[in-house]
């Protein structure tokens, strides 16, 4: 009830007599945030589990800095001209494929090599994002600065450029991959109980990783390919889900971290748009308050608090 009663605020308020109008806009913002908050929900969830890890997300592995560094690859290597020529859903295609393929062998390979030893995984992970940093600014130094700026109104998380024919191929991309983990949520739940055990349970354990990887890394490439970067949105809406939901059951936390993720972003964007009148934008909010969360559970974590 809450979300829906926040859906409808967002959709009517203030609305100055063109209703009609500000459908056709807020309309194509709130089905971008049902998408991402289920494809962020779907995909954190998944991650932490294989990690066996709470802290963990996808892009705390360097997703966010792969993206950058494969759209300035794009850009460098093609060029905007060549860019232009294909289509819009052209585009949206090849950076989701990029993102999938060279995301999943990453995070397998390193899932596979440390996965009995957390903290070189992270710090792997961690470098490697850093890696693509580098290679992304030197990069971009390079660049013919009106290339540049086409660079960089790409790498911006922005709800309000949701390009319409680009959400009917999402939404059911994301459906079908979310569809999919939900069908391997009992083999998700047992994995709780560690790989061993799972092994024992008989579950194929490099299949399950492999399959789940790979939607993983499906989910946030079609997210970050439509609105761009949002590096904490997952890490908070998998926290608050374990701490609502009360349960390893993963069929309810995903239903959880799809609506807590869902409400945040209307709420979030309400608040940027009436409140804060376009004077900071969704993402910042996003990035301070994910990046504060993120420090507090470490120090929570720090102090012998398990869960």
């Amino acid at each position: 009830m809450a979300i829906i009663a926040i859906c409808a605020l967002f959709l009517t308020y203030h609305t100055f007599g063109n209703l009609e109008f500000a459908l056709s806009l807020r309309l194509k913002k709130l089905l971008g945030f049902i998408i991402v908050g289920i494809a962020c929900s779907f995909a954190t969830i998944s991650f932490q589990t294989l990690t066996q890890n709470r802290l963990l997300t996808p892009t705390i592995l360097g997703m966010d800095s792969l993206y950058v560094m494969l759209q300035t690859l794009s850009i460098f290597i093609l060029g905007t001209h060549n860019l232009a020529s294909l289509s819009s859903l052209g585009n949206f295609f090849l950076s989701i494929a990029l993102m999938m393929s060279v995301s999943t062998v990453l995070s397998f390979s390193l899932l596979k090599k440390f996965k009995h030893n957390l903290f070189l995984f992270l710090m792997i992970g961690m470098i490697l994002g850093t890696f693509f940093g580098n290679i992304s600014s030197f990069l971009q130094v390079l660049l013919d600065p009106n290339e540049y700026d086409h660079l960089q109104a790409k790498l911006f998380a922005s709800f309000s450029n949701v390009k319409a024919d680009h959400l009917l191929i999402a939404a059911i991309m994301v459906g079908l991959i979310c569809l999919f983990l939900w069908w391997l949520a009992p083999q998700l739940d047992i994995l709780l109980l560690g790989n061993d055990h799972a092994i024992n349970l008989g579950i194929e354990l490099k299949n399950l990783q492999l399959m789940s990887l790979l939607a993983i890394s499906a989910l946030v490439g079609i997210s970050t390919a439509l609105v761009g970067p949002t590096s904490f949105l997952g890490f908070i809406v998998a926290t608050i889900s374990y701490q609502v939901a009360k349960t390893y059951r993963h069929r309810t936390l995903f239903l959880t971290g799809s609506f807590i993720a869902i409400l945040l972003l209307v709420f979030g964007e309400f608040l940027v748009e009436h409140i804060f009148s376009f004077n900071t934008t969704l993402n910042i909010i996003i990035e301070f308050t994910g990046g504060c969360y993120f420090i507090g559970q470490l120090l929570y974590k720090r102090n012998g608090h398990t869960r």
